[in-house]
Parts: C-alpha cells; sequence; structure tokens
C-alpha cells in the first residue's frame, strides 16, 4: 500500500500508472488520474485511522489493565492493612472486654461486700431496735399503768365528792347520809320525806331543825338522778318552778335541788346560788348535800339570838328599823360567807377535773407514741434489697448481672 501510495504521489508527465503487480504502464487522462489520486488518499486515511483505532483500543485496554492491576494491588494492600488495623481493633476489643470484666467483678464483690456490710448492720439494727422498743414497750406500759392507777384514784376521788350510790337511788343515799351524821351534827332536826300531797304536788324531802321547839330553819328537798342511757336529758331549770311552788305550799325558808343532771355543765359544779331566778333556791352536788345543810342551819342558828333581841327590843319598843338594819348586815355577811365557801368548792372540784383532763391527755399521747413506734418498727422489718435497689438503675444491673452469673454457674 505505501509502495502504491508512492507511486500515485509521484505523478509523471505522460500521466502513466505503473501496475506494482506486473509492471504494466497505463495511461490515463487527468480527469482520472485525480479521481484515483483521491480514492487512494481516502482508502489509505481509513486504513491508518482503523490502524490508529485498533492501537488506541489496545492501548486502551492495556492501560485498563494496568490500572485494573494496579487498582487491584492497591486494594489488597488496603486490605491488608484494614485486616491488620480489625486484628489490632479486637485484640484492644479483647482487652477491653477483659479489662471490663475485670472491673465488673471487682464492682460486684465490692458491692457485695458492701451488701453484705450493710445487712450486718441492718441485722444489728434491727435487734438493737427490737431491745429498744422492748424496753420502751415495758417503759410505756409502765407509765401508762401508773397514769392509769393515778386517773383511777382522782376519779376514785371525784366519785367519793360526788356520791357513792352503791345500789341506791340519790334519795336514798341522801337519806344515809343524814342519818348516818344525824345525832351529831342534827340531833333536834327533822328530815323525811314530804307526804303531804294537799297542795297537788310534794317534794322529795322536808328538813327542819329546832331550838326551844322554836322551828328556825327550813328547807325543801328535790333530789334528780339521772342515767346516762336515758333518751332525753333534762335540766335543772326543768325543775325550779315546781320545787319554788313546793317551797311556798310547806312553807319552807329555802329550797335545794340536789342534781346529778348537767354533768358536763360549768355551772353546776358545787353550791350554785339560783336566787336571781327563785328566791332562796340553791342547786347543789350529791357530795354538797350535808354542808348546803350546815351552811343554812348555821346561818339560821344566829337568827335565834336575833329574834331574841328582836323581842327583847319590841318589848323595850326600840324600833324596827335597827333591827331590819342589823338583819341586813347579817345577811350580807353571810351572803359573803356563803360566796366564799362555794368560790372554794367550785375551785376544788375544778382542780380535780383539769387533773383528771390532764392525766387522760397525756395518757393519750403515750397510747399515740406507742402506735408510732409499731409503725417505725414494722417499716424496718418490710425493708429489701429490692426497696434499697428500687430507682436505682445501676444497682438493680449490678444485682440482675450478679443473678445471671449465679444462675449460669448453677447451671
Amino acid at each position: 500500500m505505501e509502495i502504491l501510495m508512492t507511486e500515485i504521489t509521484s505523478p509523471v508527465a505522460t500521466n502513466e500508472i505503473k501496475c506494482p503487480h506486473c509492471g504494466t504502464l497505463f495511461a490515463i487522462d487527468e480527469a482520472h488520474y485525480a479521481d484515483i489520486i483521491r480514492q487512494v488518499r481516502t482508502t489509505e486515511f481509513e486504513n491508518e485511522l482503523h490502524a490508529r483505532l485498533v492501537a488506541a483500543e489496545r492501548a486502551k485496554d492495556t492501560e485498563i489493565a494496568l490500572a485494573v492491576a494496579t487498582a487491584t494491588q492497591q486494594a489488597q494492600r488496603t486490605s491488608v492493612v484494614k485486616d491488620a488495623e480489625i486484628q489490632q481493633l479486637k485484640s484492644e476489643l479483647k482487652a477491653a472486654a477483659t479489662d471490663q470484666a475485670l472491673a465488673v467483678a471487682k464492682a460486684v464483690s465490692a458491692t457485695e461486700k458492701s451488701l453484705s456490710e450493710a445487712r450486718s448492720k441492718l441485722d444489728l439494727q434491727a435487734a438493737e431496735q427490737k431491745v429498744k422498743d422492748a424496753a420502751l414497750k415495758d417503759s410505756h406500759a409502765k407509765e401508762l399503768a401508773m397514769k392509769d392507777d393515778l386517773i383511777d384514784r382522782y376519779k376514785d376521788m371525784k366519785a367519793k365528792l360526788s356520791v357513792k350510790l352503791l345500789g341506791e337511788t340519790l334519795e336514798q343515799h341522801c337519806e344515809v347520809e343524814f342519818n348516818r351524821i344525824r345525832s351529831l351534827a342534827f340531833p333536834s332536826a327533822v328530815f323525811g320525806k314530804d307526804n303531804n300531797a294537799s297542795a297537788g304536788t310534794k317534794g322529795d324531802y322536808v328538813f327542819r331543825d329546832f331550838s326551844d321547839e322554836v322551828e328556825y330553819v327550813s328547807i325543801m328537798f328535790e333530789m334528780k338522778n339521772e342515767s346516762d342511757l336515758t333518751a332525753t336529758k333534762k335540766k335543772n331549770s326543768d325543775f325550779f318552778a315546781k320545787l319554788d311552788k313546793d317551797r311556798n305550799d310547806k312553807g319552807c325558808e329555802y329550797a335545794v335541788l340536789v342534781s346529778m343532771l348537767e354533768e358536763d355543765s360549768d355551772l353546776y359544779t358545787g353550791i350554785t346560788d339560783v336566787s336571781h331566778l327563785y328566791p332562796k333556791m340553791f342547786v347543789v352536788r350529791p357530795q354538797f348535800f350535808l354542808a348546803i345543810i350546815a351552811l343554812l342551819r348555821n346561818a339560821a342558828q344566829d337568827t335565834i339570838v336575833v329574834k331574841a333581841e328582836l323581842e327583847q327590843i319590841r318589848k323595850q319598843n326600840i324600833d324596827i328599823t335597827d333591827f331590819e338594819s342589823e338583819l341586813e348586815d347579817f345577811k350580807a355577811a353571810f351572803g359573803r360567807t356563803y360566796d366564799l365557801a362555794k368560790r372554794k368548792f367550785d375551785s376544788a372540784i375544778k382542780d380535780i377535773d383539769i387533773a383528771i383532763d390532764r392525766l387522760q391527755r397525756v395518757k393519750e399521747g403515750l397510747l399515740g407514741s406507742e402506735n408510732n413506734l409499731r409503725l417505725a418498727n414494722d417499716k424496718a422489718t418490710a425493708l429489701t434489697v429490692k426497696k434499697l435497689t428500687k430507682g436505682n438503675s445501676t444497682m438493680a444491673a449490678k444485682f440482675d448481672e450478679v443473678r445471671t452469673q449465679i444462675d449460669d454457674e448453677a447451671a
């Protein structure tokens, strides 16, 4: 082809073409010659282009193969490095796991030791607490027994001051109390049931005392007692009108209501003067039954002298005004004496009630303290490791790991 190209590209003057195979010369004109040259050049160009393309393709394949080989080698080197790094990381991870397991074992051991110490302390504290509770309970029991005994003594004292019925009625009690000292304190007095119902009503008892057969004091008594089980509670004031009527009907100077009603009232605590409602009327508790008789009788005894003097004054025509003034002075003095005695009686009863209330509150406080100690002991007894670790996820996880390890070892 190169020879043909050389022959063609060397034009001759005769426009002849020599065949490269047989050497024959051919004569052609300029137009045919130019056309042949174009054909030769086009074919040569395509052949050369094809050859270059083939060479470029081969060079490309070579470069690709070289790049593949280079990439493969690089990948192999990278894989070796990665494998080495992986092996190193595995070694480090294994070492870290070993260290972690060792740390966990140490932590579990320390935790178990702390837990064992805590349990020992809790057991010791529980034992000490039981001893303290027993001692405190014994002390409280002794104190409560002392307080109960003291309260009982105060209640017994108050009962003795109020009334000791011993299965009797209030009327019978008052009659027995009066008859017990009649011969000593009231030798000339009369005390008995009011059996005269001619006026429509009658009181319970009438007291009259005499001096030289002259009556100088008289008292109409009404006794009222009420059980705690009574459905309708009566008041002392419910009986004032009837008592005053009986006093007037029977010609008595004083009226006295001996009452166990309204026990919680602060007004009726001893001897209570209700003369602002009804004249010469008193309300007394049973323990002051004899006291009111003595007070009124003693006060009236002084009137015996006054009456004698009055009679003498009348005989001597002395103005009655002086006598009335002296009598009023005596009444005022008697009233002051009575008020003083009444206040003392009221104060004594009030002090006893206060003492009983205070001791009762102390008893209730001690009982409440014993209940609080019992609740504290119940809480200490109910304390468990599970409750101690509740809400502590770290300790709960540690205990779970220990339990798992124990189960694995047992298996």
